[in-house]
């Protein structure tokens, strides 16, 4: 459909948010906001994340390049100021473009090679950030903050806006030396209305308010930092669930014996994972025992559930925003996260090398009245990489050569059956020993370790559950060489060129 209106771009993110944690895909949470965009929009029922941690993924959403083409391999690194960004684009088109909450494009230490303005402890230096708000990354604006729950990295401009709304003891919420408590668990003793969503959701309709009253276009992002843990919601959601009457998912007896090492030791009480430290120490995530007992897993579980709920909240109210300014209909909202999250399934927690599908298969709701099919569920593959070209494609701007993500407008809008046969998840967390490789199509999945003999091929229409890993199954040898040969055709279509080829010579 033509439109006569340039398209606003409204990113909407959670943080390690588990893509089956929707009322519209799951009974047991409320998510009437979520349910809301889904109902007028388009759910995307394959999309995945490009990298299972934060740094990377978020890094390539605003690239459009995957984490091994733009630098930020890994936690703990940064996306090089000098790699182009969606940004620069909308700049150049006269867009507004703005970021509130989480962007983690840098790493909590500070270094005199590799500087970060995202670490301690100059997050707490209030002062700097009451004149700091870009452009940072090619935003124009930026309103950011660090913290998961309490964690003692609070500061920066959430720390300001509690200030200003006269909390001026907020430091009793988040844990020392950022704050002044106690590790704190399941229940925050923070007041709902000076929690971190109430701030991405006001500050988030501020910028909205202003973009409409001046009569600008934007490109904004509300990044929300839950459901990602510790697992703490201030009061009274901290009892909307019972975790005994939720659906606890576990794992299966030896269902690991066929996985790699890593993956059985998790299952062990008190693991050695020192083979897989590297130079500096640098701990791998998700490297550690995994056990608990039934109970402390069920009430995480129904923590997690209200976090989820309680953003929803606030999701409402950037949605009810756009509909009282007149500008849902010419607003492209996009809901999705960073990666997944492992509550009790396969007997995982939270997030590391283990590429199933609940930590790297995620939410991903598009709308926009008019051009994208509402009350729709669509199959096709989708890429966290895919989101800057597809940005641009509606802004109606060109999409820069280099980007290696690829234009889905045509397949969100229902004209063309796909833009991708594949995708591929890269996780280098550590530089050498634990180096991943995940490549995903519409039947098949497999995962390939740098380095090493073991592997995993799980497939998805026969074993959804992903309990019967078929890599050294002698029956699968064909498919195993055959889908080797698919990664390696999609590795070399996947290469960045940052520029065509203009003459013969």
């Amino acid at each position: 459909m033509a439109r006569n209106i340039r398209t606003n771009i409204l990113l909407i993110t959670s943080d390690q948010q588990h893509w089956m944690t929707m009322g519209f895909n799951n009974p047991e949470i409320s998510t009437p906001n979520l349910d809301r965009l889904a109902a007028q929009g388009t759910i995307f029922d394959r999309s995945y994340a490009v990298n299972p941690t934060c740094t990377p993924t978020r890094a390539s959403i605003i690239t459009g390049l995957y984490p091994s083409q733009h630098g930020a391999y890994s936690l703990g690194t940064k996306l090089p100021e000098h790699v182009h960004t969606v940004c620069e684009d909308f700049n150049g088109d006269a867009y507004r473009t703005a970021l509130v909450g989480k962007a983690h494009f840098q790493q909590l230490l500070d270094h005199p090679l590799y500087r970060s303005i995202e670490s301690n402890p100059l997050q707490q230096d209030l002062d700097f950030w009451r004149e700091f708000h870009g452009p940072f990354y090619g935003f124009n604006h930026v309103e950011l903050a660090r913290n998961h729950t309490d964690e003692f990295h609070v500061g920066q401009h959430y720390a300001l806006w509690m200030e200003e709304k006269g909390f001026k003891d907020w430091r009793k919420c988040f844990m020392k030396p950022g704050g002044t408590a106690d590790s704190q668990h399941h229940t925050w003793n923070i007041p709902e209305q000076y929690h971190y969503d109430a701030w991405i959701a006001e500050r988030t309709n501020a910028l909205l308010d202003g973009y409409s009253g001046r009569g600008e276009n934007f490109f904004l992002w509300a990044s929300f930092f839950d459901p990602h843990p510790s697992y703490l919601v201030p009061e009274p959601w901290d009892k909307m669930y019972d975790p005994s009457r939720l659906t606890l998912p576990e794992g299966r007896e030896g269902e690991h014996e066929k996985n790699p090492p890593h993956f059985q030791m998790t299952q062990q009480p008190n693991p050695d994972f020192s083979v897989y430290q590297e130079k500096g120490g640098n701990w791998c995530h998700g490297f550690h025992s995994h056990l608990s007992d039934k109970e402390t897993k069920a009430k995480n579980m129904a923590i997690y559930y209200a976090m989820v709920s309680l953003m929803d909240k606030y999701i409402g109210k950037i949605l009810d925003k756009l509909d009282e300014l007149g500008l849902t209909e010419s607003t492209l909202v996009v809901f999705t996260t960073d990666h997944g999250h492992l509550y009790g399934q396969h007997g995982l927690v939270a997030k590391g090398a283990f590429h199933y599908e609940d930590l790297i298969r995620i939410p991903h709701i598009a709308r926009l009245p008019g051009c994208i099919p509402a009350g729709r569920r669509c199959q096709c593959l989708q890429s966290s990489v895919d989101l800057a070209p597809t940005f641009l494609a509606y802004a109606g701007i060109e999409i820069p050569w280099s980007m290696t993500g690829l234009n889905q407008k045509d397949v969100w809008e229902g004209d063309r059956s796909k833009a991708r046969g594949n995708v591929i998840v890269e996780n280098r967390h550590q530089p050498a020993t634990v180096h991943v490789k995940t490549y995903v199509e519409a039947r098949y999945k497999m995962t390939v370790y740098c380095g090493r003999a073991y592997g995993e091929l799980f497939d998805l229409e026969k074993d959804p559950g992903e309990v019967d890993n078929l890599w050294d199954d002698p029956g699968s040898a064909g498919l195993k060489a055959r889908l080797m040969e698919s990664f390696l055709q999609a590795e070399m279509a996947k290469e960045s060129m940052s520029m065509p080829r203009v003459w013969g010579a």
